[in-house]
């Protein structure tokens, strides 16, 4: 692996982890500390936990996943308006096509699946559901990674209000936030202003490697109770039970953020997952090894969450979709054909996933283009953030064609007329669709 690949991959990695949570970076960056010194600053103020649990937040706790969506009214959206985000008794976020009707379509995932920066019409799945003639309901939550809306997902499919067909949605640095215990600590320095308003990323469950067998192993949230995370309050506390968090210490020691990395656990962990670290490298190429190697874990880390997810919807007689989206950088791809989630795409494939990848679609559709790659998604996205309601109605006339394929029977817009005249008919009388 050349010192040009590891420079570019952990600088990916860097810029994954930070982008679609902050807008930009600080002119200086903060002089490095040591990883311990870091993760006693990220405690958080008692009065921002107070606040935060009082309510009037776009998050609420949640015992096993941290937190869930609320009711809240961000300014984040189009032409600096505010966004009307509201949340169904069942935890979805409100929907209105079709909004009575039994939904056969179950989505997961993080902030793109969500659809954060955008009102509760404006989403993909509501413009997909108005062209299939079918409700299809959103249980994204802005932050999670593949893990967390991998355990949303069974959690959800357990109820009355699970579905035939799941789609779990894999976006940006979700693969890293899977082995995150605490991923508030990654951007806490840059969002102090929003306190509580926005306050997420405190401990929920994960996965990480345990070293000594090379297994993935899950992780249960420790601190499953409001007064339990008042521990957070406590930078004792939070050292102690942080500082074996290796992908923490990764992602920040790529970021320039901390000064040293546990050279023991952390050789122990390339040697498991066949990363050669050179330790001779100057700071800079360690820096970017590291970036390298969290990235590897991450990638190995979503293939265990995908065979879970695969078995999930396989012995509850459910059908899978995996999305791809923002996971590789489309300059490189278009440049050198090149992508950091390749291990993750040759897996679907290989395993026979059901799976539809956006960024080929967006690689597809910037070659069109004539324009520079900033210039060409600049109209998707809200202030470079996550998809605006044109990005959304892109995003879901793209899926179109797989979802259509994927579903059995066919939404009524796309049956025989034969099937669909006695779908339409037993629709108007309140029944199903087919």
């Amino acid at each position: 692996m050349s010192s040009e690949t590891l420079s570019r991959r952990g600088f990916i990695v860097a810029l994954m982890l930070l982008s679609h949570t902050l807008q930009a970076l600080p002119a200086e960056q903060p002089e490095k500390v040591s990883f311990d010194q870091f993760i006693k600053k990220s405690a958080v103020p008692r009065e921002v936990m107070d606040q935060w649990l009082r309510g009037d937040n776009l998050y609420q706790f949640d015992p096993e996943l941290g937190y869930v969506l609320s009711n809240y009214l961000p300014a984040w959206g189009i032409d600096h308006s505010a966004t009307i985000s509201t949340v169904q008794p069942n935890g979805a976020r409100t929907s209105f096509m079709y909004a009575g009707r039994k939904s056969r379509i179950n989505t997961y995932g993080d902030s793109f699946t969500e659809c954060q920066q955008v009102s509760d019409g404006e989403t993909w799945q509501e413009y997909l559901a108005a062209h299939l003639g079918e409700p299809i309901r959103n249980f994204g939550v802005g932050g999670y990674g593949v893990y967390q809306a991998y355990r949303r997902m069974i959690r959800e499919e357990k109820t009355d209000h699970g579905a035939e067909y799941l789609i779990l949605y894999d976006c940006c640095d979700d693969s890293t936030r899977s082995l995150l215990r605490y991923r508030r600590a990654t951007f806490y320095q840059r969002w102090d202003e929003h306190g509580s308003r926005m306050f997420h990323g405190n401990f929920w469950a994960h996965v990480e490697m345990d070293l000594e067998t090379g297994r993935f192993v899950e992780k249960e949230n420790p601190l499953p109770t409001k007064k339990s995370l008042y521990h957070m309050t406590e930078p004792h506390w939070m050292v102690e039970h942080l500082k074996d968090d290796l992908a923490l210490q990764l992602a920040l020691y790529s970021f320039g953020t901390i000064r040293d990395l546990d050279r023991e656990k952390i050789s122990k962990l390339a040697a498991r997952l066949d990363f050669p670290f050179d330790w001779s490298q100057e700071e800079s190429a360690l820096r970017f090894q590291a970036g390298a190697l969290l990235n590897r874990y991450s990638q190995r880390a979503t293939l265990f969450i995908l065979d879970k997810a695969s078995a999930f919807a396989r012995e509850n007689g459910k059908k899978l979709l995996v999305v791809l989206n923002m996971t590789a950088d489309i300059t490189e791809m278009n440049q050198r054909g090149t992508r950091d989630d390749q291990e993750v795409v040759d897996y679907l494939g290989k395993e026979k996933f059901d799976y539809f990848d956006m960024n080929e679609v967006h690689l597809r559709d910037f070659r069109k283009s004539n324009l520079s790659y900033r210039e060409y998604i600049k109209p998707y996205l809200v202030d470079g953030g996550h998809y605006s309601p044109q990005g959304n109605h892109f995003f879901a006339y793209s899926i179109k064609d797989k979802v259509v394929e994927w579903l059995d029977p066919k939404p009524i817009p796309y049956q025989q007329p034969d099937a669909q005249k006695i779908s339409f008919e037993g629709y108007l009388h309140g029944g199903g669709y087919h």
